[in-house]
């Protein structure tokens, strides 16, 4: 029976939200502990803001939630992908803010090869859409590289058949960037080898490779999975070095060799895709030199003989000088003839005149010019003299005429020239200021005087009258 108070009078333990949870929370962690769960990731959306990735595992009846901290996050080697089927390795444990259990996850591994396979083929077709398997980007390896940079393990078989099939062929210098090419960091490790390459300056101390091999003998697709990661993928497709993939064996199949400029089955085969045989070159290039000279032998013997068939086309030499050569002869006779014909032209011709070329009639004509030439030196002479004499009265006229029109007849009349201490002419009374020194010219001297009775210095000239104005214009005169 309740009492007044409302209580059922149980005698059950009462506890509080906390206790319960932790009591939960103990009981869940003993009794599973490490844990290993198969499922289907779900609600992936990549890592949080702080670094930790949050999830869900999920079969077909049946859910729970994962968490990854930041630290593990970073060591994982196959990242969660969202509807990836894995098996995931951690604790489980509950979370006592939402009473839920979760499972923090220190591990993940695809389920089976089968759940690789797709997760492969899901991101060839990722990379393929963005343009990185493409023909357009693959380049042309060079013919004959003079330095070659391998990526492989510096201790496996793989470096070891490369140098001796290079040995082989075409001895090359090589220069080997080591990697590990299994495990957590093979991807991080080829995908810096390949930037690295192509890094290096063309002249630096170390030589810039021609073409980079990267190698890695056979293995199970989680031996190889390191050259499926997508930065392996990416810093091949970048490369501006000409790659060869050589990973694996024929059948086995990377991304890398999607993106590389060639796909060699074999470390081998890659170092035969790299350099020609030496033996078979050195042949080719003498088989070419042979060949060479014999088609030029073959090109100067048919010309040869085009010459002599083209020569015996063409007339003699004889045959074409020979109507030149008697015109020759003909002008020859003609010229001499011709030339005493001129001869006698002319000296008849200077029979003719030759009376009139008489020393005697040379000095009458002579005579005849001296006459004529002293009649006009008779005449000219006069002539001469009255204009001569017509410019020197001119000019007597026009030296009275300026002597008339001088300063110096006013001043010979009575008149005086005034002018001030730099020379200017005062033409009035009223000009000069008292105290001011002025020089007066006569006609036979000068004179200095002082001003006593002038313009004050600070005042201007006061207005005149007509008549007064009149009268210091005629004092400027004196």
């Amino acid at each position: 029976m309740d009492d007044q108070s409302g209580n059922t009078g149980s005698n059950a333990h009462e506890f509080t939200v906390t206790e319960i949870s932790q009591s939960v929370k103990r009981t869940v962690e003993e009794q599973f502990g490490h844990v290993r769960i198969r499922g289907e990731i779900t609600g992936y959306r990549g890592p949080h803001s702080s670094g930790h990735a949050y999830f869900a595992l999920k079969d077909e009846k049946a859910r729970i939630e994962a968490v990854v901290w930041r630290g593990v996050f970073s060591k994982l080697r196959f990242k969660p992908e969202e509807g990836m089927e894995v098996v995931a390795s951690g604790k489980l444990t509950t979370y006592p803010g939402s009473s839920k259990y979760q499972v923090v996850i220190d591990n993940i591994e695809p389920a089976g090869a089968g759940a690789l396979m797709a997760l492969l083929e899901q991101r060839r077709k990722q990379l393929a859409a963005e343009g990185l398997f493409d023909a357009s980007r693959k380049q042309e390896l060079p013919y004959l590289p003079q330095t070659i940079g391998v990526i492989t393990s510096p201790t496996g078989a793989v470096i070891r058949d490369i140098l001796h099939r290079l040995d082989d062929r075409f001895p090359t210098h090589v220069i080997v960037w080591p990697v590990r090419v299994q495990g957590d960091t093979c991807g991080a490790e080829v995908a810096n080898a390949i930037n690295g390459f192509n890094a290096l300056p063309i002249d630096g101390p170390i030589k810039r490779p021609d073409l980079l091999i990267v190698a890695r003998g056979g293995g199970s697709i989680e031996d190889l999975w390191g050259f499926n990661e997508e930065e392996v993928v990416r810093a091949a497709a970048a490369s501006q070095i000409p790659l060869i993939s050589a990973v694996g064996h024929e059948t086995d199949v990377t991304l890398i060799d999607y993106a590389s400029d060639r796909r060699a089955p074999t470390p081998t085969g890659a170092a035969e895709m790299a350099v020609p045989v030496k033996s078979e070159l050195v042949n080719y290039v003498l088989d070419q030199g042979t060949r060479l000279r014999a088609a030029q032998a073959r090109n100067i013997a048919t010309a040869k003989d085009r010459l002599r068939a083209v020569s015996a086309a063409l007339p003699k030499a004889q045959d074409l000088t020979s109507v030149p050569r008697q015109r020759f002869d003909m002008a020859t006779m003609r010229l001499g003839n011709a030339l005493n014909q001129f001869v006698d032209r002319k000296r008849a011709s200077y029979s003719q005149i030759s009376a009139r070329l008489s020393p005697h009639g040379l000095r009458q004509k002579q005579q005849n010019f001296a006459s004529q030439i002293e009649s006009l030196g008779a005449r000219l002479q006069p002539a001469a003299l009255a204009a001569f004499e017509r410019k020197q009265t001119k000019v007597e006229n026009l030296s009275k005429l300026l002597d008339s029109l001088s300063h110096k007849k006013a001043l010979e009349r009575g008149f005086a020239l005034v002018t001030d201490a730099k020379g200017n002419l005062v033409r009035s009374a009223s000009t000069p200021q008292t105290g001011e020194g002025l020089n007066v010219q006569f006609a036979d001297g000068d004179l200095g005087v002082v001003v006593t009775e002038g313009k004050p210095p600070s005042q201007k000239p006061k207005p005149k009258s007509p008549s007064k104005e009149k009268e210091t214009k005629q004092q400027s005169l004196f």
